[in-house]
């Protein structure tokens, strides 16, 4: 018997000319035992899916059956990890995990509870915070607390549903070692629910698209190949690895290409007159940023940052040294604490420079300005204006000396370049997370920076909308030739966009480990950087930095080179 069926599950919510079916037809088999990966995309219908298996939403035709028996309610069989932690903030690690042991063993004896929430806390390395309340925790201890609360009700599947997208990419790395040890152990099956590809080859047996909602259904499954246990580094070269990365990327590259001709269609004209996508950027854009400056445009000279802290000055970033030429596109990538955009504000005017100076364009600088265009994790947008106002707000100071009419030109040409033209008068409250990240996009590039700084642009947003907006980013870059700093964490963002990816040690007295040279023609594509002969080799060099620099903590110096990097100068 099948341990878990999906038969016909659809699920639709609204009435009237408002309902939108959000699952349609979702037909599933998974055995015991099994560990099992839906990728999917924000909005196709995750967590409906992953609620609807648990027993928090009924489904509107269709049936979920586990071990035979229809699913009429959520139960203690079933244990469930959002990506929110949902914990007690007035109770301890130890009372979080008890309250679900409580209500779950209450027939049991203190003594037997009291072991089991001990068992499971350990099981997640939280012994030694058994007394802390989640206010006093990091956001991957938090997630631990709630995976051990999740186990210690002794589930009979656990259900994932992106618990660790929230989190930096040690944490995350770390979580997903222990969610393996935890499966191998308890041989639980496991439904995760993610948007990382990688996540899900070294986590399950199989993973299954679901395409894009509405009506969202599941695509073909991949089996995974791969022998356990899995190790990263060692993965990188198993061509079993690289032939299913490819052919699942470009699965969802497919049909999220569908999905964005489908919306495309619907989208009314843009009420103003476009700007030819042809055309080069205005000319007011081309004469503010023409400077005579090629090499040694921007220099790092031995910069350093140090906070106060009530036990001492704290050096955060040590000995920065590093030189841009025009034009040069850097990918900034070490793990979360080493620096990287603490460098990032230095270098925007955001942070005091603490020791060394930092030169743009033959100008040391002191202060932030309109020359240095800043993009972050989220966007800050005005949410009462529209996109269009959104960006206007800088264009007008850059541009005080050209007509209106100008100043329109270059909104609305950025807008069209970041695939907005026919939404730039629509408020930033109406948009999309990844719709006001275009926003923001267009609002850095329309001040025609010198410098265009990009912290983690993309880290809050689902897979398929980051590969979106990474092609944008490089097709409006590849018209403007900007120099570029982009900090990430993610190591396949840092190759598919930079010149050169610098990494950082890890901090306190964090500096620049390493620096590696991308020898990829542009213009390039996902597509094209899995099948170039090289990517897997840049690629290798990046993990085998970071997995030594998780080995070795927090150093105070410049560390070992990475496999196929060249040292910085």
């Amino acid at each position: 018997m099948t341990f878990l069926e999906l038969d016909g599950v659809s699920k639709a919510y609204g009435s009237g000319s408002g309902r939108s079916e959000v699952l349609h037809d979702i037909n599933l088999r998974i055995e015991q035992g099994e560990f099992i990966a839906i990728v999917g995309f924000s909005g196709s219908g995750k967590t409906t899916l992953i609620s609807t298996i648990a027993g928090l939403v009924q489904p509107d035709a269709g049936q979920v059956r586990l071990q035979g028996k229809p699913v009429a309610g959520p139960g203690p069989e079933r244990g469930v990890v959002f990506q929110s932690y949902s914990l007690m903030p007035w109770l301890t690690v130890y009372g979080n995990v008890a309250l679900a042991v409580d209500a779950v063993f209450r027939n049991q004896n203190r003594a037997e509870r009291d072991e089991l929430t001990r068992k499971y806390i350990e099981m997640v390395g939280l012994s030694h915070a058994l007394e802390r309340r989640p206010a006093e925790l990091s956001g991957g201890m938090r997630q631990r607390v709630a995976v051990a609360r999740a186990l210690a009700m002794r589930p009979e599947i656990l259900l994932l549903d992106e618990p660790l997208s929230a989190l930096d990419a040690l944490t995350r790395a770390k979580l997903q070692d222990e969610i393996v040890q935890i499966w191998e152990r308890e041989r639980k099956t496991v439904v995760l629910i993610t948007n990382d590809v990688d996540e899900a080859i070294l986590l399950a047996d199989r993973i299954i698209p679901l395409t894009p909602g509405p009506r969202a259904t599941l695509g073909p499954e991949f089996k995974v190949p791969l022998e356990r246990p899995r190790d990263r580094t060692a993965m990188n070269h198993s061509p079993a690895y690289r032939g299913l990365r490819k052919d699942i990327t470009e699965y969802l590259m497919a049909i999220g290409n569908t999905r964005s001709a489908a919306h495309d269609e619907t989208l009314a004209a843009p009420s103003v007159v476009p700007i030819n996508v042809g055309k080069a950027p205005p000319k007011a854009y081309r004469e503010r940023a023409d400077s005579p400056i090629s090499a040694r445009y921007v220099e790092f000279s031995k910069v350093s940052k140090v906070f106060p802290t009530p036990k001492g000055p704290l050096t955060v970033v040590a000995d920065f040294s590093l030189t841009m030429q025009k034009g040069e596109f850097i990918s900034l990538i070490g793990h979360s604490g080493c620096g990287k955009s603490t460098v990032l504000s230095m270098v925007a005017g955001l942070a005091d420079v603490s020791g060394g100076g930092i030169i743009l364009d033959r100008r040391e600088i002191n202060s932030a300005g309109p020359d240095r265009g800043v993009v972050f994790q989220a966007p800050s947008l005005f949410p009462w204006m529209t996109a269009a106002e959104n960006v206007a707000l800088g264009v007008d100071r850059v541009y005080p000396h050209v007509s209106r009419a100008e100043r329109r030109d270059v909104v609305a040409y950025y807008l069209d370049r970041v695939g907005l033209g026919d939404a730039m008068h629509k408020r930033a409250s109406e948009l999309s997370n990844g719709m006001k990240q275009r926003v923001g996009i267009a609002r850095a590039f329309a001040l025609s920076p010198k410098l265009l700084l990009l912290d983690e642009p993309f880290g809050m947003l689902d897979s398929l909308t980051r590969w979106d907006l990474q092609e944008v980013l490089m097709e409006v870059w590849s018209r403007t030739q900007v120099t570029a700093i982009c900090v990430t964490h993610d190591v396949d963002e840092a190759i598919l966009l930079a010149d050169r990816v610098v990494m950082m040690t890890n901090g306190p007295n964090a500096r620049i480990g390493n620096i590696m040279e991308v020898d990829i023609p542009r213009p390039r594509t996902r597509t094209a950087l899995l099948e170039h002969p090289d990517y897997y080799r840049y690629r290798e060099a990046l993990l085998t930095f970071l997995e030594e620099y998780e080995q070795a903590g927090s150093t105070a110096g410049g560390g070992k080179p990475a496999t196929g990097a060249k040292k910085a100068a």
